[in-house]
């Protein structure tokens, strides 16, 4: 019965920990990029005139309204395309009735700033985006 037990203990030590880790991992870990909040779009007409006026900023290369426009935005959420470090860039939209910058952001991503591959909009601090189309 101890041959046994010797022989099965590293496969139940490993099947146990196995398990263990599966319950532990966040599934956003194990499933690794997601794109799960970015199938819509919205044409850049339908977006509040706030956001419209960023996108006419970004065009210009500013002057922005915010220190923190033009940061490099690090897709931390990994709701958008997989893309190297500083590829994307974000920008606040201002928000009437706010005194912070609010929740609504405009993410670009491109080498160009000013002429951007394409770009995001969302209104909820980054828990989804829809991309603009112009």
């Amino acid at each position: 019965m101890r041959q046994v037990c010797r022989q099965f203990a590293p496969s139940l030590v490993l099947a146990t920990s196995a398990l263990i880790i599966g319950a532990v991992v966040p599934e956003a870990w194990a499933k690794g990029p997601t794109q799960g909040s970015l199938t819509a779009s919205v044409q850049a007409v339908e977006l509040p005139a706030q956001a419209v006026n960023t996108l006419q900023l970004i065009q210009q290369g500013g002057p922005f309204p915010y220190s923190k426009d033009g940061a490099v935005f690090g897709n931390r959420e990994r709701l958008l395309p997989n893309s190297p470090r500083g590829y994307y860039r974000e920008y606040t939209v201002k928000t009437v009735g706010t005194r912070d910058r609010g929740a609504r952001r405009i993410v670009c991503g491109g080498r160009e700033v000013t002429v951007p591959d394409t770009c995001y909009y969302t209104d909820d601090h980054y828990a989804s985006f829809r991309r603009i189309v112009k």
